[in-house]
């Protein structure tokens, strides 16, 4: 039986991918872009099971209508995608308060905003799925991506409390943590407007491996992902978290030993104790 999807920044990248991916299986898609014109394509392909939807995560009431028409056009919503963000460049010292406040609200508001509008559909339903497009970011620190990686921590928070919250509910929850894809997110990079020099040793390789990523051959492809989401949406139960091409293993499971390591080390040492 075709599943009802919701999905998140679909004008190009990850989620025109799944997008399509999932009009070709025949599932009923709402694919949603600032700018709709970007989706007719896709529209003319799968013109009886996927609907195009503007939507800006950072508008409440463009994600109210867009839950409205989700639900107008399927009859409810099964699984949403929170696919849409975008990357914020510079140090923890270099960022102002409003790049920040951008970040999150698109990052971390956006995701928030749309999942809580679609909530009464779900516990109506008593069923629903809440899928997170994090990153490795969001457990890995990267220098020169502080915004970006304070957002998708957060973002992670959120799903998890939305997980403890509302499973009761019948809603799962799901955190994608990929790793490097061929998308648009080098070149819709932010750039920092305040660049100090006593940084540049630490962020400027970063920067340069960013704006190389889709030149790489071995970068992943968008495809992937769409598999790997596809795949997902059949599983019962999904997993929490699940990490996305094969890169986002090698830094996640360093990571993971690290604070394994450093959180024995605290304990067997008595430093928790402060005394």
């Amino acid at each position: 039986m075709a599943k009802r999807w919701l999905i998140t920044g679909c004008s190009s990248g990850l989620g025109h991918a799944l997008a399509a991916r999932l009009g070709a299986e025949g599932e009923q898609v709402v694919a949603t872009a600032r700018r709709p014109e970007t989706l007719d394509g896709l529209v003319a392909r799968y013109p009886d099971n996927v609907v195009a939807v503007a939507l800006d995560v950072r508008d409440p009431e463009q994600c109210t209508a867009a839950v409205e028409r989700a639900v107008d056009a399927f009859g409810g919503i099964d699984v949403l995608v929170n696919n849409a963000a975008y990357g914020q460049f510079g140090t923890f010292e270099e960022l102002s308060d409003a790049e920040i406040a951008a970040q999150f609200d698109t990052n971390v508001f956006g995701p928030w905003r749309l999942t809580r509008a679609v909530l009464p559909v779900w516990r109506g339903q008593r069923s629903g799925h809440a899928v997170f497009v994090s990153s490795v970011s969001g457990t890995v620190p990267f220098p020169g991506l502080a915004a970006y990686t304070a957002s998708k921590f957060a973002l992670e928070g959120a799903a998890e409390s939305l997980a403890a919250e509302a499973g009761h509910l019948g809603v799962k929850v799901t955190i994608l943590q990929p790793g490097g894809f061929a998308t648009g997110y080098s070149a819709n990079l932010m750039m920092s407007e305040n660049r100090i020099s006593d940084y540049l040793p630490v962020s400027e390789g970063m920067l340069g491996a960013l704006q190389g990523m889709n030149t790489k051959a071995e970068i992943n492809s968008p495809e992937l992902f769409a598999d790997v989401v596809w795949r997902l949406g059949q599983m019962d139960p999904p997993p929490l978290r699940l990490p996305v091409g094969p890169d986002s293993e090698a830094f996640l499971e360093p990571a993971y030993d690290a604070r394994r390591s450093e959180y024995d080390q605290v304990i067997k040492a008595g430093q928790h104790t402060l005394t």
